[in-house]
């Protein structure tokens, strides 16, 4: 399916990270936004609220960002493609109903412009600690989709990649940016209409009659329909059976959170996405992602330029995390350093994955800024002993 024309800025412009991915969302088909004021991620909504007049599309301020999540979740089952916008505290808020969207199987996209925190922190500070939050934020088992850009072009980009997944995985879709990405301002080309491609909402073609929202006949995923189009079912946040009703039992729990959490890891290896350059003969591999990868490619260029033999992988998924890849390429270089804005959350998947085969060297930032290419070179060099 091609995007509508309608929704799509065709052209080169020049824009900040938020405005492209509100941008994004309106190419990939999103007609309703509800959110919540936080910088620094309002200017996705502002340019969202301006837009959607024309549109057709609704954008609500709600009184906070729990509602904001609540909202996204009701307006989905509708057959719309929904979003909402925030930041670290927001995002904390938000978790609950972001584990009601799991469980009820919701497509919808999630965007945090990442700040520094905890708490209320550093509001116009780039940060990069939510990342563990945004796969374990909300309580049980669950498996959730997270991409990270690193320019306003990605913003724009990944945005529309993240609904398409929300709609083929039936699942929310974070999106981390962080603010320099959000804030930076740079060219965005946007293309035709014609040239995107948008997932649409598979709806069941079952008569109401016939038709049970959490049936699964083939593959794990259940067939979709609207409220409203005459179809009578009950979706809730409980162990449900397949017509959506409560049932309180072992044997409904497994069938439920095991087929949660299959979706996704049984798809891995077609929802992980990186990029990799040298990596097949470096001694050290530099891994990164966001804002904090195009720091530490200045790094990685200036240790090449002292004759190290330096890797570098930027995640682009980072959820699912690519330990797989990771794990490959522990059995043939030294070592691992991860650069990243937190005290060492991705740094400690990268050490799981690696299995103790390479070392991992985390370069801690607590946030405020980018790294320094200098901090992160002394590490690489180092780890290259």
């Amino acid at each position: 399916m091609k995007a509508d024309p309608a929704g799509v800025l065709t052209g080169s412009h020049y824009l900040d990270g938020d405005f492209a991915c509100g941008e994004g969302a309106m190419a990939a088909g999103c007609r309703f936004v509800a959110g919540y004021p936080i910088t620094p991620s309002t200017e996705v909504v502002e340019r969202i609220s301006r837009r959607f007049p024309t549109l057709g599309g609704t954008f609500i301020q709600m009184e906070d960002e729990l509602a904001s999540m609540a909202a996204v979740v009701g307006a989905a089952w509708t057959g719309s493609k929904t979003m909402t916008v925030t930041s670290g505290p927001g995002f904390s808020l938000m978790m609950e109903n972001i584990g009601l969207a799991a469980m009820m199987e919701t497509p919808c996209v999630v965007v945090n412009v990442q700040r520094g925190g905890p708490s209320t922190g550093l509001p116009t500070m780039v940060g990069q600690g939510d990342v563990m939050q945004a796969r374990w934020g909300s309580h049980g088992d669950y498996e959730v989709i997270a991409l990270s850009p690193q320019s306003p072009q990605e913003a724009f980009d990944l945005t529309i990649d993240a609904f398409n997944l929300a709609e083929i995985y039936r699942v929310p879709v974070m999106f981390l940016m962080d603010e320099c990405v959000g804030h930076m301002t740079e060219k965005v080309v946007i293309p035709e209409a014609e040239a995107i491609e948008i997932e649409p909402r598979r709806l069941t073609e079952k008569s109401p009659e016939s038709f049970d929202p959490y049936q699964v006949e083939e593959g794990q995923l259940p067939e979709f329909a609207r409220a409203g189009d005459g179809y009578r079912f009950h979706t809730t946040g409980l162990t449900h059976d397949e017509h959506g009703y409560p049932e309180m039992s072992v044997e409904c729990q497994e069938v439920n959170v095991s087929r949660l959490v299959g979706k996704i890891r049984d798809n891995a290896d077609s929802i992980v996405r990186f990029e990799e350059e040298g990596v097949e003969d470096a001694d050290v591999v530099v891994v990164s992602y966001g804002i904090t990868a195009r720091v530490a490619r200045l790094a990685v260029e200036e240790a090449r330029s002292q004759g190290l033999k330096v890797g570098f992988l930027r995640l682009v998924v980072i959820w699912p995390f690519p330990e797989k890849r990771i794990r490959e390429l522990a059995g043939s270089v030294g070592a691992f350093v991860v650069p990243e804005i937190n005290y060492g959350q991705i740094a400690l998947e990268v050490e799981r994955a690696a299995a103790g085969q390479a070392v991992t060297w985390p370069v801690h930032h607590a946030g405020g800024a980018v790294h320094s290419p200098d901090a992160i070179t002394e590490i690489i060099i180092k780890a290259a002993v």
